[in-house]
């Protein structure tokens, strides 16, 4: 693997668990910002890693399910993948727009 593939996917681990940190924090209640976030940091690491953006999807996508289901036993937040998959596919598109390869 590339070195900049395995930054991407780091990047994308790093910026999932934040927000997951920031939305499973107690007063907050904005899902709109929360989504936006989440779409954001795939669509970055979608569009820097070059490949495989459904691996980049789960990587910043599945922290708030995951904190939501250990700790309120939320299943609902399985939502939050959505934006992910369309994140980091909409990166991942863009890049091979932007750049003209296969």
């Amino acid at each position: 693997m590339k070195i900049s593939f395995l930054l991407s996917l780091l990047l994308a681990v790093v910026l999932g668990m934040i927000i997951a940190r920031i939305d499973t924090s107690p007063g907050w209640d904005d899902a709109g910002i929360s989504v936006f976030m989440i779409f954001a940091a795939a669509s970055l690491c979608g569009f820097l890693a070059k490949e495989k953006p459904w691996m980049i999807a789960l990587l910043v996508g599945a922290w708030i399910p995951l904190f939501n289901i250990l700790t309120s036993h939320n299943f609902g937040s399985i939502i939050a993948l959505v934006p992910g998959f369309l994140g980091a596919f909409a990166g991942y598109f863009i890049r091979r727009i932007l750049v003209n390869k296969k």
